[in-house]
């Protein structure tokens, strides 16, 4: 069994490019898994600070130096996944800082294994 809880939210190396990009440009970055129409389910880059986290919105870690929140109603919707940010060729999300630069953040997922969600649950991580 492992000890230690798995990340709930981890980056590809075209992530993490993307995102030492937008840090260079725009300093200090946060996220926000969009779960809305608009946007589809992208995760929105901003500034830190720029976009107001409610009380009940879930920090699921840091991705690559930058917090990354999702909204209580998703978070129950895709505890049981890690979530996979990558970059794809296209138009970022109209409010998302990527958006312009012919890129954009994607997420994908896979699912915990029962070991990987026992070792959260044990370890209180939410």
């Amino acid at each position: 069994m492992a000890d230690t809880a798995p990340p709930r939210v981890v980056a590809t190396e075209a992530a993490m490019h993307l995102i030492d990009t937008l840090t260079k440009r725009y300093g200090a970055l946060m996220f926000f898994q969009s779960g809305g129409c608009c946007d589809g389910s992208s995760p929105m880059c901003y500034p830190a600070g720029e976009f107001n986290i409610s009380q009940i919105d879930v920090c699921l870690g840091t991705l690559h130096g930058a917090p990354f929140y999702i909204g209580h109603d998703q978070f129950e919707y895709w505890q049981h996944t890690q979530l996979i940010i990558d970059v794809v060729d296209g138009m970022g999300g109209m409010f998302s800082l990527e958006n312009g630069t012919g890129k954009r953040f994607l997420t994908r997922s896979r699912l915990f294994s029962d070991e990987e969600c026992d070792a959260l649950a044990r370890q209180g991580v939410r």
